[in-house]
């Protein structure tokens, strides 16, 4: 038998079979009833058995002609199923997206994104991980992640930027710490005498924060280091000292901690920025497509500046 059926064959065979006769398929294909046989005949000697036995003025399907139909069948289910599917994937009504983000992100994109890009995509899955930027970065470059939600990424070529808004690093203190009372914004030698709290290296923030350091020749006193933004903000709402972090890192159970959102001096620490990613170059397929739109409109007001109380 050969491997490979012809598949003008195979759709005469399948009329003929629909019709129940030769001549009745030779007329629905606009053929010579002659030509048809032909081809049945050729497609048989492919198969090595007979597909048809007569019957009365027309013909029935054999038991290899019932298999053989069966088989196109399920090939023309195959085909209609991918096409389907490839115009599901371009309607970006189906996908998978890998997306890579900070923390402080999380709770943003449940909040703001994630719902309504559910609402109207309900068969796209999402696969997200938390990482520190440097992790972020890489994760993206090497297509291990579609989309990335960074605090100040390092410059790079090989990354595109969907959308950028400023996002200054504050001090967070509780309403009654001493550095309330000062009602400037803070140098960092007003921070020194008091126990810190900051990210680990590797983040964005923790390396904006040391070019600070360098800047104003201040060695800042960190008792905690961590990766975890929540932790920075339990840190400051346990009253035990001070955290260097962007307010959108603030969770809604942390806003009922009555803390105190002061502005920074240091112009380095105010020029940090939100960024969303993806590799420079990389095609997006229309579900993550519409997955940036959703980012960037749930995102892309400025917020208000910070006040000096988180609520």
């Amino acid at each position: 038998m050969d491997e490979k059926l012809d598949a003008r064959r195979t759709h005469y065979f399948m009329q003929v079979m629909s019709r129940g006769s030769v001549r009745g398929a030779a007329e629905v294909l606009d053929m010579d009833p002659s030509a048809v046989s032909r081809a049945i005949a050729a497609l048989e000697r492919d198969c090595g058995m007979a597909l048809f036995e007569r019957r009365g003025r027309g013909v029935v399907p054999t038991d290899a002609g019932h298999i053989l139909a069966r088989y196109v069948k399920r090939q023309q289910n195959i085909q209609e199923s991918f096409f389907s599917e490839i115009d599901s994937l371009r309607n970006a009504e189906r996908g998978h997206i890998d997306l890579v983000l900070g923390e402080g992100f999380v709770e943003m994109m449940f909040d703001q994104v994630l719902p309504g890009y559910w609402r109207s995509h309900p068969e796209v899955t999402l696969d997200i991980d938390v990482a520190r930027t440097s992790e972020i970065v890489q994760r993206i470059v090497d297509d291990r992640a579609y989309i990335g939600l960074v605090f100040q990424p390092p410059n790079d070529a090989r990354l595109r930027t969907h959308y950028a808004r400023p996002e200054p690093i504050r001090a967070i203190v509780r309403q009654d710490h001493p550095l309330t009372r000062l009602r400037r914004p803070l140098l960092l030698t007003d921070l020194a005498d008091y126990p810190g709290a900051s990210m680990q290296e590797g983040f964005g923030v923790r390396q904006h924060i040391q070019a600070a350091e360098i800047s104003e020749q201040v060695r800042l006193r960190n008792v905690l280091t961590t990766s975890s933004f929540k932790a920075l903000w339990q840190f400051a709402a346990a009253g035990i000292g001070y955290a260097l972090t962007p307010p959108i890192a603030v969770t809604a159970d942390m806003r009922a901690q009555r803390l105190a959102s002061l502005p920074l001096a240091n112009p380095i620490l105010n020029q940090g920025s939100l960024q969303v990613l993806s590799r420079a170059g990389r095609h997006i397929s229309p579900a993550a497509r519409e997955l940036l739109d959703h980012i960037v409109r749930g995102i892309g007001t400025p917020s208000a500046p910070p006040s000096d109380t988180v609520e």
